[in-house]
């Protein structure tokens, strides 16, 4: 019997040592050297085999940058339109997209319903590894979806999946999920960091040669990264998660990478009975507001993708019994919650350095670009004095440490969606200002942290 060989792997960067060592050389990280066997090399097995790329590829041969076609590859809708817009526009043919996200979120769900519309125009092949056929089955009648078309498989084995889909010969394949599928010539568990990498390589060498869309669906770890080698994210072509807490009703697919469209696009769906439902105008959803509105709330646009979205912003100011006050953050940056406080103290005056703070975005929704700065301080002062904001009023704009209002991108989109949701009035960066007057619409531009305080006084 071959002697396996043992090597060292980083789990965040996917180095390579000789021998173990606290500290990854490479990325700085700590403790995240592990040790993985490795087999002997296989003489022609499954791991050297080429697939018969039955969606037409041939022999690779160099060109010139010119020789390059430059035609769309056609796209695959998946059905659903917050999908598409996450994909850039649909599943491109040989792509690898990785799909991630909590227990329970509904990523099973959300694919197989997906590939239950697809399979009535399209051939699909759904893999499971976690559930059995039956499970599958019961939850696609609960949900009431057409099972006739979809083409089903319960195997773990990486190679095995392959051999049948090369019979089968589907435009789009589900693994569900990595965590669970294994090679056999590599000498750990499923899981481990030597498995995740080397059959992520092995599906995608199948994809790129064979044109297949591969969708793999990722486990999560605590802090809500996607478990696995960091290299996993290197090899595929989308990298997309799926969030959402158990007392919400509404989930959010947030693309971190794609490479046939935008970054960060944002999709919401709804789950119900029925499954996943794509909800449309989310904006509606997240401004669901009671008729007296309360000191401490109001309405900023983000900017998603490809589309702006209104959300509420609630703080929450009240005096403190700690020595040391609490700086509660719900969907934003809580150190750039304490910078804020800090420039409100400086430049504009208030200081709140003995009261507890809480600030929230309304409906789970995560804002990380920094057009919430005044939209976050305005509400705060809000809570501080006791005094509502007017009803229609909308605010945008990043601070500075001098106290200047910044002007943001997409500033006339922003304007224009809010106006379009009735709003009446909006404080924005002197820099956003329209040149043109939108009916019905005040626009109240300002520099600084001081000219906005006065224009809510």
């Amino acid at each position: 019997m071959a002697k396996s060989k043992t090597a060292f792997v980083c789990n965040e960067c996917g180095a390579d040592f000789g021998k173990w060592q606290g500290q990854c050389s490479e990325c700085g990280t700590w403790n995240s050297v592990v040790e993985m066997k490795l087999g002997p090399a296989p003489k022609g097995g499954a791991r050297g085999a080429e697939f018969s790329g039955y969606a037409g590829s041939t022999q690779a041969q160099v060109q010139t940058l010119a020789e390059i076609s430059l035609e769309d590859l056609p796209r695959l809708s998946s059905g659903t339109g917050e999908f598409d817009r996450v994909l850039g526009g649909g599943l491109v043919p040989g792509s690898v997209v990785l799909i991630g996200g909590h227990p329970g979120a509904g990523k099973s769900t959300l694919l197989l319903q997906t590939l239950c519309k697809l399979a009535e125009s399209t051939p699909a092949l759904y893999v499971t590894g976690e559930e059995s056929l039956q499970q599958v089955a019961m939850r696609a009648k609960r949900l009431g979806l057409p099972t006739d078309k979809l083409q089903m498989l319960s195997e773990t084995s990486v190679e095995l999946i392959c051999m049948s889909a090369e019979k089968v010969r589907p435009k789009v394949l589900v693994v569900d999920s990595i965590q669970v599928v294994h090679l056999s010539d590599i000498q750990s568990a499923p899981g481990s960091v030597s498995q995740v990498r080397e059959a992520a390589a092995f599906l995608t060498r199948f994809a790129k040669q064979t044109g297949t869309v591969v969708i793999l669906v990722g486990h999560v770890t605590k802090d809500g990264s996607l478990a696995g080698p960091k290299v996993l994210e290197h090899m595929i072509d989308c990298s997309i998660l799926l969030e959402g807490s158990h007392d919400s009703r509404f989930r959010t697919l947030r693309g971190s990478k794609n490479r046939f469209g935008a970054v960060n696009e944002l999709g919401v769906f709804a789950m119900t009975e029925q499954g996943m439902k794509e909800v449309s105008n989310p904006s509606a959803i997240f401004l669901q507001r009671g008729e007296d509105v309360s000191s401490g709330s109001v309405v900023m646009v983000m900017w998603e993708g490809t589309r702006p979205l209104l959300v509420e912003i609630q703080a929450l100011v009240d005096d403190s019994h700690l020595g040391n006050p609490r700086r509660v953050a719900v969907g934003l940056d809580q150190n750039r919650l304490s910078m804020l406080l800090a420039v409100l103290h400086r430049h504009g005056g208030i200081m709140v350095g003995d009261q507890d703070v809480f600030v929230n975005v309304v409906g789970g929704v995560r804002v990380a670009e920094t057009s919430a700065d005044l939209a976050l301080l305005l509400a705060i002062v809000s809570s501080f004095r006791d005094r509502p904001l007017p009803r229609d009023l909308m605010v945008f704009g990043e601070v500075g440490l001098a106290g200047e209002i910044r002007p943001v991108p997409s500033g006339q989109e922003r304007l224009r969606e809010a106006s379009k949701h009735g709003f009446k009035r909006a404080i924005v960066p002197a820099g956003n200002a329209p040149q043109k007057t939108i009916p019905g619409f005040e626009v109240v531009g300002v520099s600084n942290l001081t000219e906005a305080l006065e224009a809510i006084d």
